[in-house]
């Protein structure tokens, strides 16, 4: 028997029906739960999602079993304890996205467990090192796409880790190795999508003329940089900035988005609803 005295979060979506709100809190007081907060949202399609956050001592396998039963059919229901998530970080050379990681996780601002880092270069071993953090160097050279991401995958059975963190991860990753991980991938893009691409998109924008730079989190599917959008952030700029001080204020950017995006979906914040998402 699962007996828990701590918060747990259940998240419901699916065809909007009537009393479903007051379903679920009449079924969370009968169990004797406390809400801490409930969010709700219907599109305009009808379609229902909720986020409720409560605490209180229960059986969570029983609670979920009693709510699929009583509530309408067609609803998908997941009852998560909230807790931190467990996550490994791959990387390749850039250094900024991990940091800000790594010190937001060594203060216990990250709401996650970095179980470890991952790289197809040796060059941010030493950084993660300090923070006392496996590293797992798992060179590219002289292999297959696929041949190399079975290596890594194989690192990655050791950890099992919940979600997949892309911090500046600079290779294409294969269907094969996103099926593994189904929207439990977290990818930092250097733009406001859809923006430029290919090789130096800072010396393109400078190029360009352009007046604002911006960062897209967003999940990782079989689609290049077109996953469900998490967050997203843009900064102003203009004839004064070069190309490095765009580089600059876009790594600040992609930091700020890439936590901000984290935040949410270790707080099960995050539903992902045809390529969209609609967070609580």
């Amino acid at each position: 028997m699962e007996k828990m005295n701590r918060r747990h979060i259940l998240l419901m979506d699916g065809p909007d029906h009537k009393g479903l709100i007051y379903q679920v809190t009449r079924i969370l007081f009968e169990y004797n739960q406390n809400i801490i907060r409930n969010d709700e949202y219907v599109s305009p399609s009808k379609y229902f999602f909720m986020r409720t956050e409560f605490e209180g001592e229960t059986d969570a396998s029983e609670l979920l079993q009693v709510l699929k039963k009583e509530l309408p059919a067609g609803l998908n229901l997941r009852l998560n304890p909230k807790k931190k998530k467990d996550i490994v970080i791959l990387v390749t050379k850039e250094h900024h996205c991990l940091g800000e990681l790594l010190l937001r996780y060594a203060f216990d601002e990250l709401d996650a467990t970095i179980q470890a880092v991952v790289s197809n270069y040796n060059t941010l071993q030493p950084l993660v090192s300090k923070f006392g953090i496996p590293f797992h160097y798992i060179s590219h050279e002289n292999k297959t796409r696929e041949a190399h991401e079975e290596s890594i995958l194989r690192t990655l059975d050791v950890y099992r880790p919940e979600y997949l963190v892309l911090a500046k991860y600079m290779r294409i990753i294969t269907p094969e190795f996103v099926n593994h991980f189904p929207d439990r991938i977290v990818n930092i893009h250097h733009s406001f999508l859809p923006a430029f691409i290919g090789a130096n998109p800072y010396r393109q924008a400078f190029e360009r003329g352009v007046k604002i730079i911006g960062a897209t989190a967003h999940f990782v599917n079989n689609d290049l940089d077109e996953g469900p959008i998490i967050a997203q952030d843009v900064k102003s700029v203009d004839h004064r900035q070069t190309a490095t001080d765009m580089a600059t204020l876009g790594r600040d950017t992609e930091k700020r988005v890439l936590t901000s995006a984290l935040k949410l979906v270790f707080n099960d914040r995050v539903f992902i609803h045809n390529n969209r998402t609609i967070i609580l």
